[in-house]
């Protein structure tokens, strides 16, 4: 379990990046969204002990990460939002390299623990290619396979998916659904779908605070009967927002679509959708921004 409690980080210049955020995260998928600039990074950089928060304390399995960071990192697989890797070495060579840093000396378990991750990446057949010709699927494959070195039980990845096409996302998240059973994967992105289809449970980070947390289903429940869909011209977006909570819209076929929060139909045009994981996302956002406003 790792418990994170009232979490404060102020950068130089007066930015509150993290305003009193408190979190249980349990073992498996925990999935963590929000917008650019919600905090996410200065989230995960906090947890992964990459710099210190200005008050609040993070817990994980009993180890105090501010006080004892080493300790922490001894359990811990990070992939950040930038990972940067030595772009002519080859996969086999920069791993066997990240594995002598994580500490694995012996060079038979060295061999056992890179040959074991690269067939768990799917990267064995590409283990001699310099990183520098992969894809970004392959990346961050192999960014997966450096963080699961030493068998950590707590891996933080920010935002993973960003930027791969379909088949190498799916790629990716099934392989994190492979590793979950028994470890603490926090996964920070703006993707909802990402959340959606791997999480049993998730929370929405917005200017620097937690705006919900629970299970995803849960948190969709609570919007049945409530979320209004309506197609209709663009030029009549503005009139809409002024009249309505509208919480997302999308063009379709040179028209706008709008999805209205409220709890009886909200007027002509208007027909019931079900709730679901976006409406739920945008809705919280809709309503910080309203609080911050």
């Amino acid at each position: 379990m790792l418990s994170v409690k009232n979490l404060v980080h102020v950068y130089g210049n007066g930015t509150r990046a993290l305003d009193d955020v408190s979190l249980n995260v349990p073992t498996g998928m925990f999935g963590l969204l929000g917008p650019n600039g919600a905090g996410k990074s200065t989230l995960m950089r906090s947890i992964a002990t990459l710099q210190t928060p200005t008050s609040g304390s993070i817990d994980f399995d009993g180890i105090d990460a501010i006080a004892e960071p080493e300790k922490l990192r001894r359990t811990l697989g990070y992939l950040p939002q930038d990972f940067g890797v030595y772009p002519r070495v080859s996969a086999y060579d920069m791993l066997d390299h990240m594995a002598v840093l994580k500490g694995i000396a012996g060079g038979k378990d060295r061999k056992q623990t890179v040959e074991s991750l690269l067939n768990q990446t799917n990267l064995w057949s590409v283990r001699n290619k310099a990183i520098a010709g992969f894809s970004g699927g392959m990346r961050q494959r192999f960014g997966i396979a450096q963080a699961l070195i030493g068998n950590p039980k707590l891996i933080i990845v920010d935002e993973p998916t960003a930027g791969l096409d379909p088949e190498e996302r799916n790629r990716f998240l099934n392989l994190l659904a492979e590793i979950a059973d028994n470890v603490v994967i926090i996964l920070s992105t703006h993707i909802v779908e990402d959340v959606a289809d791997l999480c049993p449970r998730m929370a929405v980070l917005a200017g620097g605070k937690i705006q919900l947390e629970g299970a995803p289903a849960e948190l969709m429940e609570r919007l049945n009967g409530r979320v209004w869909k309506k197609t209709i011209d663009k030029e009549a977006l503005e009139d809409h927002r002024a009249k309505h909570e509208v919480i997302s819209t999308r063009l379709f076929a040179g028209r706008t679509v709008i999805h209205v929060l409220s709890d009886r139909r909200p007027g002509e045009g208007f027909e019931p959708v079900p709730g679901g994981l976006e409406d739920v996302y945008f809705s919280t956002l809709s309503a910080s921004r309203r609080v911050a406003a």
